[in-house]
């Protein structure tokens, strides 16, 4: 007996990009298009233990330095959210892939949390930034302090304070535009098996971003992290544990920057 399909039945088109659920459509693929949004990061360097860190760098990466960057950033009047905001917390560091083709240094982020859905799910599926959900307080800003806490279920896990030296200017400035510009990531895009262990699909993946500087505030920031219990947080409490166990030699660098980042997906590629 022969089937008949159906057209008015829903069909993949080869020229959209999907997102799950990907029967209610997709959207065309434009190399033009870069993600932009305003941003307020707070962010702490410390040194830690080498081989304690690198007990959380995948094997295919090398780790470029024993150093850890504990960032909140804030995003707002975004392009892809319709002028929509959210808030974020990343816990990365400076690695190398070094493949048969591509040779690469970037960002590892370890863990990214993220209070709103959207940006965990797009950078989960797209680019494999291991992107979880938290409940992240807007900066607290009196006088030259600063201050944000971190939360889940209602147990706080990371707290973040900053204290203002002053607007960075001259060549201070200037620096600090060049050092904090570049913000490329390698996320590892990890899909498990259905019903088996292992994995249906394992990659590395190169996503560039970048941040366009406006304002620069020098100054000192220290974190403490507070580990939970499983009752409290069951499925993130093992990485609280792991990031909290990494010794703080010192803290390498402290700074308050606003500026507008860009997210240039078209750029995106897997690494080999």
């Amino acid at each position: 007996m022969e089937i008949i399909k159906d057209k008015s039945m829903f069909q993949l088109q080869k020229d959209l990009t999907y997102m799950m659920p990907v029967h209610f459509g997709g959207n065309v693929f434009s190399k033009e298009y870069k993600a932009q949004q305003k941003a307020t990061t707070l962010m702490m360097t410390f040194e830690t233990d080498r081989a304690v860190l690198e007990q959380y760098i995948p094997e295919e990466l090398e780790l470029l330095a024993p150093e850890v960057q504990v960032g909140f950033t804030r995003l707002s009047e975004i392009n892809w959210l319709a002028g929509g905001q959210y808030i974020l917390v990343a816990v990365s560091a400076p690695v190398r892939f070094n493949g048969k083709k591509d040779n690469v240094d970037a960002t590892f982020p370890l863990v990214v949390w993220e209070n709103l859905t959207d940006p965990i799910l797009t950078g989960r599926e797209q680019t494999g930034i291991p992107k979880i959900f938290a409940d992240i307080g807007d900066l607290h800003v009196f006088q030259s302090h600063y201050a944000t806490s971190i939360s889940y279920g209602g147990n706080t896990f990371l707290t973040m304070k900053f204290v203002s030296e002053g607007l960075m200017t001259g060549r201070d400035l200037e620096q600090a535009r060049s050092d904090l510009r570049s913000l490329d990531n390698i996320g590892w895009r990890y899909i498990p098996k259905v019903g088996a262990p292992g994995a249906d699909l394992s990659q590395f993946i190169y996503f560039p971003q970048w941040l366009e500087v406006e304002k620069v505030y020098a100054g000192k920031g220290t974190f403490q992290w507070t580990e939970l219990s499983q009752m409290q947080n069951p499925r993130q409490y093992h990485i609280i544990k792991a990031l909290a166990s990494l010794p703080v030699k010192k803290v390498i660098y402290s700074a308050l920057a606003e500026g507008e980042i860009f997210l240039d997906t078209s750029m995106s590629r897997v690494l080999e």
